[in-house]
């Protein structure tokens, strides 16, 4: 049976070369799973969850520019935009709770991104986490983007008024 990390890891390296490489890459990539290390019991569910979270990754973008402004999802590193893709979609859909896709991304991050990503995927996580809470893991199907603008309303009904 296949470990979670591993799915996740697989997940993620997917996520990374959708977002280098694009959509018209996307049987190109599935068949460069093959040669790698990973049997089909891994290649599978993880090329599966990285193109649920690739198809998820505009309105996560969006969140994640909302959240944190300093760093928009294009100043951000491919490596850890793919890491946020990836847990945000899963704490979303209810893949894994939020704390363990949260410890899940900071271990990618540690493993496979620079000093401070750890750290800065963590704070926005989090920060997402709280943001979204009971809306995080309703399902996809009920959900569609509304969860979005439900997430930023709270946002905007914590600041305080001017």
């Amino acid at each position: 049976m296949a470990k979670r990390s591993d799915i996740r890891r697989l997940a993620m390296q997917v996520l990374y070369q959708l977002d280098q490489r694009g959509d018209e890459d996307r049987l190109a990539i599935r068949e460069s799973l093959a040669g790698g290390f990973d049997d089909e019991t891994v290649q599978a569910p993880a090329y599966n969850l990285a193109i649920d979270a690739w198809n998820d990754r505009k309105p996560n973008d969006a969140l994640v520019t909302h959240l944190a402004p300093d760093w928009p999802t294009h100043r951000q590193p491919p490596v850890d935009r793919a890491i946020l893709r990836l847990a945000i979609h899963e704490i979303k859909s209810g893949y894994a709770p939020a704390s363990v896709a949260i410890n899940e991304a900071v271990e990618l991050a540690k493993e496979y991104s620079s000093e401070n990503s750890p750290a800065f995927i963590n704070g926005v996580l989090d920060k997402i986490a709280k943001r979204l809470g009971s809306v995080a893991v309703q399902p996809k199907a009920a959900k569609g983007d509304a969860w979005l603008a439900d997430a930023l309303d709270r946002q905007d009904d914590d600041k305080p008024e001017s």
